[in-house]
């Protein structure tokens, strides 16, 4: 029983201990207007000087490395904080984002921290510029340990700090402070902010910093000891019910002061400023702190630069004075001088000084409604695109990919296109707080559950495209009404479970099914048999609505005002050609379409755009595209196609490393191979499905157009011709076709035949391979060379990664590579009877995809002829 007590005892005293403990840290967690980040810290830590805590990156990130320098520096500095820092090897861009709970309207004091110490072994210190919100701070290429700080007023409840890399080293950070200052206008500008260049304790006898919790703003005091000067100093207690009751400078820091040996003397300090800023402020501290019992008061006037500043200023004893300058100017030396009046008996006196230039603030954020709306469908959606962080559009070079704003003041987010993000979830009411949108693009993604009827509230709103989703419900009847008044264009294929009829056919609730289960056996199947024809009966009428729809929209004519109407007035163009242009139109029931007006300046006449509606007409396959309808109004000729949201292949293939706005996704290996079969496919179908066969003759792959799901379908039949039996060819005297792509036998002899679409077809495959274009010029333009000329001495050297194209990185099947190789090369042998027909290369392409998903291949020989390159046309 003794020993239960005494440990019940020991236990009870251990917590209290270490309640104790904790109690130090909870309080400095808790500092009011305080926030303290140790970059690159993997643990948060108090530190022993301040009783300030200081936290990890976390929550304040969420891009870069965590580092730690180099173990030559690391005993150098006692300082827990300057050990560890943050570097951002990625991204132009990388923002903090810092929370004060005082939000916006308020005076901060935000200090950087940055100690480069060798943390990356190349011994190279970097340069980068530093950003407060949108605007330029400061530029950091110091190799020594140094800080930063600024007396900033902030326009938003979130503050940014961010690192930019301006392309000569890596940015990185060690600490970052918050400190919030009392709003008293003591350190508030009208316009800018202050730069902190010196903050100087006059007259400390010792090489030592005051900062908090003696300076309750965390102002850090540097000593800087004059030696000609006379030191003072007191043991009394400052006055602090007047002036420094503001500025609140810690009384360590006025009781020393520094004086000139006699009244005749004044007290002269000369600066060169560190920064190139042309406007200066100087807060002077002054108290006296000598007892002067014979004679009169101190008194001095205090002057700098040619007497910009001119005041003077009689001292009470231990009654602090602050003479705060007006801007001034000088960016080469900035001196001032204080000096004894006829009145006075004594010298002048200097407690302390601090200098700041001042900071412009040019660049206008973007309007903070909108700034909050896009962050939470940042939050949301877990976006994590490196150029999301800081601004969505200030400053103009770092503007969030995929959004858009216009020029006002403030701007305003316009333009939202978020296609192929991987969304996932319903439709965040955020996108309705956007009011000046005018188009957002939230397609091919996994967006689920109903269309918001609020987002037919954005007057602005003009292209809405919603396709390739998984939303469900029926259509927002006010989002219908706009379509019909032309006010939007809406797209929003791609949904199966999205109801487009009027009305939407009513679910039966499942409950009425078993109201009489429990009378018989028979009458249960009764029912369940009852109720199993009732679905099928709705199921069957929606399909049936749907096909009628279906049949309603293919290939009927249009009028040219509905042509008008549908493109909204020929508002967006999509594209344009040797015909002229492509616009983008959207049906009343929200299907999106490409529509192709032909031009009166049209290199292609009125028979090739007739040829292709009439093939269109008569042709349906799942790897061409399907013609809705034509317009033959009088002078008016328009095809209306379905719209493929990809574009062509051509804009996804590119010798360049990384996708930009006209080489949106790299394409894989797989996603290559897929396109190849599926373009087989489609000409499979129009050399030997159809009877008599048809022969496309301008394959190319600005002709390949590509879905939602990157599947593609072949596009433009004006040239095609059908011939009378399997075994036709055609004699041309007029040229048809596209240089590169044009089968070298048709140049001698004028005749092509279906191998003549082979050779085209062998022409893509060899695109998709190396990312090249058919014909390949110089960069001024003045030579040419055709694909074949430069692929086949590297074919024949057997390096296949000089083939590849470089945006796949090295990531494909090598022996999948040279098959495909091989089966482009068969196709483009120069006489067209060696060419394989393309249902033999279809079942190779086949193989070759087959083989690709199970990670199997057998290597095969290639032997390569060179008279198979054609020149350059």
């Amino acid at each position: 029983m003794t020993m239960a007590r005494s440990i019940t005892a020991f236990s009870f005293a251990l917590l209290a201990a270490l309640a104790s403990a904790l109690v130090p840290a909870v309080q400095a967690q808790q500092i009011p207007g305080f926030i303290s980040i140790d970059c690159g810290a993997t643990n948060e830590y108090t530190d022993g000087g301040t009783n300030i805590t200081y936290e990890t990156d976390d929550g304040f990130i969420d891009s870069g490395k965590n580092m730690q320098i180099s173990t030559a520096f690391i005993y150098d500095d006692n300082q827990q904080l300057a050990k560890n820092l943050r570097s951002f090897p990625n991204g132009t861009r990388n923002c903090y984002t810092l929370k004060p709970v005082q939000g916006k309207n308020h005076t901060y004091l935000i200090r950087a921290r940055f100690w480069y110490g060798n943390y990356d072994g190349k011994n190279q210190t970097p340069s980068f510029n530093l950003y407060v919100d949108v605007n330029r701070w400061t530029t950091v290429n110091y190799p020594g340990d140094k800080s930063e700080e600024i007396m900033y007023v902030s326009q938003a409840d979130d503050i940014q700090v961010c690192l930019v890399n301006t392309g000569d080293g890596v940015p990185f950070i060690s600490a970052l402070e918050l400190r919030h200052i009392d709003d008293d206008g003591i350190y508030r500008l009208t316009s800018g902010f202050l730069e902190r260049d010196v903050r100087q304790d006059i007259g400390g006898s010792s090489d030592f910093t005051i900062r908090y919790p003696d300076d309750v703003y965390d102002r850090i005091w540097k000593v800087d000891n004059y030696p000609d000067w006379i030191f003072l100093n007191t043991t009394s207690v400052i006055d602090s019910s007047d002036d420094n009751d503001a500025y609140k400078v810690p009384s360590k820091v006025l009781s020393t002061a520094r004086s000139t040996i006699d009244a005749s003397t004044p007290l002269g300090i000369f600066w060169t400023p560190s920064s190139s800023a042309e406007k200066w402020i100087v807060y002077f501290y002054f108290v006296e702190i000598e007892r002067l019992i014979n004679g009169p008061q101190r008194e001095f006037t205090v002057s700098m630069n040619d007497n910009q500043l001119m005041e003077i200023v009689s001292l009470e004893y231990l009654k602090p004075v602050v003479v705060v300058s007006t801007p001034v100017s000088g960016s080469s030396l900035i001196n001032f001088s204080i000096e004894s009046t006829n009145k006075s008996g004594s010298p002048p006196i200097l407690n302390a000084v601090e200098f700041y230039t001042i900071g412009d603030l040019p660049n206008v954020p973007t309007a903070q409604d909108d700034v909050k709306a896009i962050k939470d469908i940042k939050t949301t959606y877990h976006i994590q695109k490196e150029s999301w962080q800081g601004d969505p559009y200030v400053p103009s070079n770092y503007t969030w990919d995929g959004l858009n704003c216009s020029n006002g003041n403030p701007p305003r987010i316009i333009s939202l296109k978020l296609g192929s993000s991987n969304l996932m979830g319903d439709i965040v009411s955020s996108m309705s707080r956007l009011s000046k949108m005018e188009d957002l693009d939230l397609s091919n993604n996994q967006l689920t559950g109903a269309i918001l009827e609020t987002l037919a509230e954005l007057p602005n709103l003009r292209f809405l495209n919603l396709s390739a989703n998984n939303l469900s419900g029926s259509v927002p009847e006010a989002l219908k009404k706009r379509v019909l008044d032309n006010t939007l264009i809406m797209s929003l294929a791609g949904n199966p479970n999205l109801c487009l009829a009027d009305p939407c056919p009513q679910k039966k609730k499942q409950n009425s099914i078993l109201v009489l289960v429990v009378t018989s056996v028979s009458g249960f199947f009764l029912i369940l048999f009852g109720a199993l024809a009732i679905v099928w009966l709705i199921k069957r009428k929606r399909r049936a609505e749907s096909s009628e729809m279906t049949l309603r929209l293919k290939n009927r004519p249009f009028k040219y005002g509905e042509v008008s109407r549908i493109t909204r007035n020929f508002g967006r163009v999509i594209g344009e050609g040797g015909f002229g242009k492509v616009y983008l139109g959207t049906l009343d029931d929200g299907t999106m379409v490409a529509v192709k007006i032909l031009s009166k300046s049209s290199k292609q006449g009125y028979k090739e755009f007739q040829a292709e509606a009439q093939l269109l007409m008569i042709v349906h396959h799942g790897n061409l595209v399907s013609l809705f309808g034509y317009c033959g109004d009088s002078k008016h000729i328009a095809l209306i196609y379905e719209y493929m949201v990809n574009g062509n292949l051509r804009q996804h293939l590119s010798v360049r490393m990384y996708p930009t706005e006209d080489h949106p996704k790299v394409l894989t290996w797989s996603n290559r191979l897929q396109i190849a079969v599926d373009v087989a496919q489609g000409l499979d179908y129009l050399h030997n499905g159809c009877k008599p066969p048809i022969i496309h003759r301008d394959l190319k792959t600005t002709n390949i157009l590509l879905n939602e799901d990157f599947r593609a379908k072949i596009a433009d039949f004006g040239l095609s011709r059908t011939f009378a039996t399997e075994n036709d060819s055609y004699v041309s005297t007029c040229p048809a076709g596209t240089p590169g792509y044009l089968d070298p036998e048709f140049h001698f002899s004028g005749i092509f035949n279906r191998k003549s679409d082979v050779y085209s077809f062998g022409i893509i495959l060899l695109e998709l391979i190396t990312g090249r274009p058919a014909i390949m010029r110089s960069q001024g333009g003045s030579t040419s060379m055709h694909l074949l000329q430069w692929l086949i001495p590297i074919v024949e050297s057997g390096d296949i990664k000089r083939i590849m194209d470089p945006m796949l990185q090295g990531k494909f099947n090598v022996n999948s590579a040279w098959k495909v190789v091989e089966i482009a090369m068969s196709c483009t042998r120069s006489t067209a009877s060696q060419r394989p027909d393309i249902n033999d290369v279809l079942v190779e392409l086949k193989e070759s995809l087959g083989s690709e998903s199970s990670g199997s291949f057998e290597m095969t020989s290639l032997k390569v002829h060179s008279y198979n390159a054609p020149v350059a046309r």
